[in-house]
């Protein structure tokens, strides 16, 4: 139990006692803004008498942890943190939350405000962001990125293991489909990777929902999804598909936070988030779904299946095209199970062409998205590249769920190019006369000998996957150009570095051995510091660019002089990536660019210093005069170079280790100044 919140401690009749703050910071990958914030709110406590303890949420796990004792004797928590913190643990304590900027910029303030901030009532609601920061994403986006993110798994899981156990113990049947002997051990393995495949719907929902509610809303969100995906429930063939769990996560987050709102009594509030909110949102969310909105669902595409039977004799060019444009529309969801039953169900009248058009679009999609990846790969994490991978195994097994996660988070771009990609297709496809005996699509089924006009075939699928991924890369890029967020400007919250980059295929080099792992004379001798990662050669006392992408271009081939750089260009691209998504730029006359990128062999530090300075668009406004730029390897084995990292933030927080790195006369000084780093 924590004690309550009261007014700042005065003592009675004796010494007064001193105040007790505690702090959280965090940043959505815990690399310079966490420690720098702890920094600086340690600095003003110190200077005020006040005794406070700083936990970091950083990207090697958290640091000085608060314990149960230290919540206990706390006069107030500021939580300064870009990402959700669980505040359950400082109920009963008065709690100030806000952005990890303000940490840095305005430390003094914040240990003010908090002993007279608004006493934390419990229920573990994630933290409040500051506003500003550049152009900061929407709580909705963040919602919708947390479902895709904990779904990615699933659908590769899922989908890889239908499609191994399709491949390796699949064939045709003479009565119609892609079967697998019932009994078979890879009956088994496909009926595992189907389970993956159902949780993929409510995953999503679900964690849409948790990010939005938090932990009441997980339930509801999951419960909603599996609802919104079997449409048995509410009389339809096809369930809501994906579509529908972004429907239900959303419409759980937001009644869950509604009902969070609502005042309860007293001995009610314990169990609100463990029982009464779970129930009544659950209950709430599926009898709507049910009643309200599935019907309308099940009408829409009992109609939709009439009109496509009642365009069986007109041009195959436009009903192929029609039926491309459903398959690609949702990957498996209602729209794209309405062609496909209609197909299907065409196979036993004897008319094979329509099954043989869809069968054309259904891996288009996959295979599209996959091969984007491939074309242009700078414009995707890697998580989105080892996904495009998986995608393009799913889509030569017909499984076009594999484009799905690309599809939730990108539909402006992805949906529009499946769909083109789809219509593509399935047009050749029909124009072609190709014939699908069976009810299923992709390469697969021409291999296993399911398909007439094989040649053509594959023409269309081919056609349509190389239109679907030049359209996704070019509306994906011109998004990116018109839509990166801007860079934070003076009283704006800072969005946290982010180590991002993409990974350059082909090129090898011999990484240089990292120094530090023989003897630390050798280590002097070399004029080397940072573990190694920092040498005299990767140090300039004078840069000589005036604007942040000319310096970033400075700072790239003075990594590369440390021998550890494999393609200058592409580091440099990587670097530029990432500023597109927030500056670098930390305040207090510093920037610190970095990229994580297949372009360097080792990780690699260096350290540029300019007179002018360069307008960084830091949040203080400063120009940024010293200037570290960090480099890893995507695959970069441990986190050595992040706790370097964490520990150079705290100390450039030191306004007198700053001044000695500006005053060093040459490399050799700076590279001894920045021995104090440790």
């Amino acid at each position: 139990m924590t004690s309550p919140a009261g007014p700042p401690p005065t003592g009675g009749g004796g010494e007064q006692r001193r105040v007790r703050l505690l702090a959280v910071t965090a940043c959505p990958t815990g690399i310079a803004h966490t420690y720098m914030a702890a920094e600086k709110l340690a600095q003003a406590a110190e200077s005020r008498g006040i005794e406070m303890k700083v936990e970091t949420q950083g990207s090697i796990g958290a640091e000085n942890a608060l314990d149960d004792n230290d919540v206990r004797q706390a006069d107030g928590v500021i939580v300064a943190a870009d990402k959700d913190v669980d505040l359950s643990r400082f109920a009963g304590k008065r709690v100030l939350t806000v952005g990890v900027a303000e940490g840095i910029r305005h430390p003094e303030q914040l240990i003010e405000r908090v002993l007279s901030a608004p006493v934390h009532t419990g229920g573990g609601a994630p933290t409040a962001l500051a506003s500003g920061g550049g152009k900061e994403r929407s709580a909705g986006y963040k919602a919708l990125m947390n479902g895709v993110s904990y779904m990615i798994p699933f659908v590769v899981v899922g989908g890889l293991l239908i499609a191994i156990s399709l491949s390796l113990g699949g064939h045709t049947d003479p009565s119609g489909g892609l079967v697998i002997p019932k009994d078979s051990f890879w009956m088994d393995v496909n009926n595992i990777g189907v389970i993956g495949f159902t949780l993929m719907v409510p995953i999503l929902s679900g964690y849409i929902a948790y990010a939005i509610g938090d932990r009441p809303a997980l339930v509801p969100g999951m419960i909603g999804g599996w609802i919104a995906n079997t449409g048995e429930l509410y009389d339809s063939k096809a369930g809501a598909g994906f579509i529908g769990a972004i429907v239900t996560g959303f419409l759980a987050g937001y009644l869950v936070l509604w009902i969070k709102k609502v005042k309860v009594p007293k001995f009610v509030q314990p169990i609100m988030p463990i029982i009464v909110i779970p129930i009544v949102a659950t209950t709430a969310l599926g009898l709507f779904f049910i009643y309200v909105i599935g019907k309308p669902i099940s009408w829409v595409f009992e109609h939709l299946t009439d009109w496509l039977s009642g365009m069986t004799g007109t041009s195959t060019v436009l009903l192929g095209a029609i039926l491309g444009l459903m398959i690609a529309f949702d990957m498996g969801g209602p729209v794209n199970k309405t062609a496909f039953l209609f197909g299907a169900g065409l196979i036993a009248t004897g008319n094979q062409t329509v099954m043989g058009m869809c069968a054309a679009a259904i891996p288009v999609m996959p295979l599209g998205q996959g091969l984007a990846t491939l074309l242009r790969r700078r414009l995707y994490s890697e998580q989105e590249r080892e996904t495009g991978f998986a995608a393009l195994f799913m889509g030569c097994f017909g499984i076009s769920e594999g484009a799905i996660p690309f599809a939730a988070a990108r539909p402006a771009q992805v949906i529009p190019a499946n769909m083109l990609g789809g219509a593509v297709a399935g047009a050749i496809a029909g124009v072609a006369g190709v014939e699908d005996a069976v009810p299923h699509g992709g390469p697969i089924v021409a291999v296993l000998g399911a398909v007439s006009g094989v040649p053509m075939f594959f023409v269309a699928v081919v056609i349509g996957s190389v239109v679907t991924a030049l359209t996704t890369v070019a509306l994906v890029d011109v998004s990116e150009r018109r839509g990166a967020p801007a860079l934070a400007g003076a009283g704006a919250a800072v969005s946290e570095p982010v180590l991002v980059g993409a990974s350059v295929g082909g090129a090898t080099e011999s990484a240089k051995p990292v120094a530090g792992v023989g003897s630390s004379a050798e280590a002097d001798e070399a004029g080397e510091v940072l573990s190694g990662h920092l040498t005299e050669r990767t140090v300039r006392v004078r840069l000589a660019a005036t604007d942040k992408e000319a310096a970033i271009r400075e700072m790239a081939g003075l990594l590369a002089r440390g021998g550890r750089v494999v393609d200058a260009d592409e580091l440099v691209a990587a670097a530029l990536r990432r500023e597109e998504q927030g500056t670098t730029g930390l305040g207090e006359e510093i920037a610190i660019p970095h990229a994580k990128t297949d372009a360097v062999s080792a990780p690699v530090v260096g350290f540029a210093r300019s007179d002018e300075g360069v307008e960084w668009d830091s949040p203080d406004g400063t120009k940024a005069r010293l200037v570290f730029m960090i480099a890893v390897p995507e695959a970069a084995a441990g986190d050595e170079h992040l706790r370097i990292l964490s520990l150079l933030s705290r100390r450039l927080m030191d306004a007198g280790f700053r001044e000695r790195l500006l005053a060093a006369p040459d490399e050799a000084a700076v590279v001894e100044v920045l021995r104090e780093v440790g």
